[in-house]
């Protein structure tokens, strides 16, 4: 991707859930790299904010805001005064959103909801919204939440008119390291001498946080809006993870979680006809309006074949063991933490 502009200089960004894994590497990359006027983290665990606001405390630029996206009137409140957003709250663990549905359904649809209401009436000029490759081709609840947020952002670019806030998402697959997913997870319990191994056929796309940022920052500057965002990545298999984590451990074969997906996909065919590719990404153009077609949106890019598929299991790129061990190593003090 080309080099991002100070694009946040002297700006004022509101970032919901931001107290996760991304919040933390966007807010450290963003006040190194740009000059905001201000970053405000919004998110409903006081302590995840007591704790992050400790790691900041020398900077006046970092605010917090207590608050929850399924809060209309906290959400109107929180973005006076703001630029840009980047969405990130959201519910997101697989089997919680299984047995839990509603719960899910009022943090991932009606939230989004929410925030473009509120980014429209405020007057926000940009939003990026994070998805996940389970939204596309769904098969769990989860997947299937953030399917309908990524539809409601795309659309809420008609819904604001041709002069207002505008709405693009960013997609990805299994940040590496982050709390909660599959690296510090077999770290945690490798010392047992036995993981647990979904599949022996499992595949993930592997994308660092650092990363992860740089695709919104780009997007922040590229977006003319409705486009989603999809990072060329390298894939890996779970047990060739587990392999470099532990060598002498057992794998144990254990089936498949309620929702979950044996590969990742974060571009189906349905998606291929509207998808555009890129040095170092897809773009994949809104249905609606024939935005697919403009130029502006467009820009270099090549439309891919009508049968493209982006997945993690027919990836022409993969993570070789040596390059996730040096990761691992370059990297110990931090997998786990955020």
């Amino acid at each position: 991707m080309q080099k991002e502009s100070l694009f946040f200089k002297g700006k004022d960004i509101l970032l919901t859930g931001g107290t996760g894994s991304f919040g933390h590497a966007f807010v450290r990359m963003t006040l190194e790299r740009h000059q905001p006027n201000r970053i405000i983290i919004l998110s409903r665990d006081e302590m995840k904010q007591w704790e992050m606001a400790k790691l900041f405390q020398a900077d006046e630029r970092v605010r917090f805001f207590i608050g929850d996206v399924r809060d209309r009137e906290r959400l109107y409140r929180a973005m006076n005064g703001v630029d840009y957003v980047v969405h990130a709250a959201a519910s997101k663990i697989v089997p919680t959103a299984e047995y839990n549905p509603f719960e899910c359904v009022k943090t991932n649809i009606n939230g989004a909801m929410n925030v473009i209401d509120a980014a429209i009436d405020n007057g926000v000029k940009r939003v990026v919204a994070l998805s996940t490759d389970k939204a596309s081709s769904p098969v769990n609840l989860y997947g299937a939440t953030k399917l309908a947020s990524d539809k409601l952002f795309v659309a809420g670019n008609s819904y604001a008119g041709g002069d207002g806030t505008r709405f693009s998402v960013v997609r990805y697959g299994n940040v590496m390291g982050s709390r909660g997913s599959v690296i510090p997870f077999f770290m945690s319990i490798r010392e047992q001498g036995c993981l647990p191994i979904t599949d022996e056929r499992m595949t993930r796309f592997m994308i660092t946080l650092d990363q992860g940022v740089e695709l919104v920052w780009h997007a922040f500057n590229d977006m003319v809006g409705g486009e989603i965002y999809v990072k060329k990545i390298p894939s890996m298999r779970v047990t060739d993870i587990a392999k470099v984590i532990a060598p002498n451990a057992e794998l144990k074969v254990v089936g498949i979680r309620p929702g979950e997906k044996l590969h990742e996909q974060m571009v189906g065919t349905e998606d291929a006809y509207y998808t555009y590719e890129y040095d170092q990404y897809y773009k994949i153009l809104p249905s609606i309006h024939n935005w697919d077609t403009t130029s502006e949106r467009i820009k270099n890019g090549e439309r891919v074949q009508e049968d493209f598929l982006y997945s993690s299991d027919n990836n022409p790129d993969w993570m070789s063991p040596e390059s996730l061990e040096a990761w691992i190593e370059a990297n110990k003090t931090k997998i786990g933490l955020f």
